[in-house]
C-alpha cells in the first residue's frame, strides 16, 4: 500500500514556543524549519510513501519543503491543527478518493524511513490507526486507510482522544524516531541522542543544550 502523508506546518515565527529555555526567538523558527526539512526528506525516501502534503501558509517554509519533493497546499480554514490536516486530507481525497491518508507530525527531526515503513505496513491493518508520541500522551501519526476517514483529533492528550475516537493504537517496538517529537529542551536532547537529519543537526549546533 501507498500512502499520502500529510503535514501540518504554522508559520515559523510561532512555531516551537515550548523551546524557549533553549533556542531564543531568533533561532527558533529556523529550529522549526530544520525539524519539518528532516520530517519530509525522510518521508519522500520511505518506500511506502507515495506522495508528501504539507499544509502551511508560511513561505519560506512552502519554498523549502517543496524543493524537498513535498507538495505545498494553502492552510485555508486557517483554524489550527486539526483543521489544516482535515484540508489536507480532503484535498488528497477529492484527487484521489480512496487513496489511505496519514498525518505526520512536522517535529520528527530523527525520523528514519525504515522505521515509518514499518508504522505505515502496520497500519494497513486497520481502518483508523494511530502511534504515541515517545511522552504517551500525544500522538505522532494518525492514519486513515482506503475506506476510513481521517477524523484528527491532534492537541492536548491526543493520545486518549484518538483512542475514544476509536482509531486503533499501533503498539510497536523499535520506531522510536516516528514517536521522538520535538517540543521542548528535553526533546530536543531525546531527539539528538536518537540521531538527527542534516538540517536540525546544522540548526542544533548554534545552541547550547545542556545534557547533549
Amino acid at each position: 500500500m501507498q500512502w499520502t502523508l500529510v503535514i501540518p506546518l504554522k508559520p515559523l515565527s510561532r512555531a516551537k514556543s515550548r523551546l524557549s529555555d533553549t533556542a531564543g526567538d531568533g533561532l527558533r523558527p529556523g529550529l522549526a524549519l530544520a525539524f519539518a526539512q528532516d520530517t519530509v526528506a525522510a518521508a519522500v525516501a520511505c518506500t511506502t510513501v507515495a506522495d508528501v502534503v504539507v499544509v502551511t501558509d508560511d513561505e519560506l517554509a512552502a519554498r523549502e519543503l517543496a524543493a524537498l519533493g513535498a507538495r505545498i497546499v494553502a492552510d485555508a480554514p486557517a483554524g489550527g491543527l486539526n483543521a489544516a490536516l482535515a484540508h489536507g486530507a480532503a484535498v488528497v481525497r477529492d484527487m484521489r478518493p480512496r487513496t489511505p491518508v496519514a498525518a505526520l507530525n512536522a517535529d520528527l527531526p530523527a525520523l528514519r524511513p525504515a522505521e515509518l515503513a514499518v508504522v505505515l505496513g502496520a497500519a494497513e491493518e486497520f481502518s483508523r490507526a494511530f502511534l504515541a508520541d515517545a511522552a504517551e500522551l500525544g500522538t505522532t501519526l494518525l492514519a486513515a486507510g482506503p475506506e476510513g476517514e481521517l477524523r484528527p483529533e491532534f492537541g492536548e492528550d491526543s493520545r486518549s482522544r484518538h483512542r475514544a475516537s476509536g482509531a486503533e493504537e499501533l503498539r510497536l517496538a523499535g520506531v522510536d524516531s516516528v514517536r521522538q517529537d520535538v517540543d521542548t529542551g528535553s526533546d530536543l536532547r531525546a531527539a539528538l541522542a536518537l540521531g538527527v537529519g542534516p538540517f536540525t543537526a546544522a540548526a542544533s549546533a548554534k545552541l547550547l543544550i545542556p545534557g547533549s
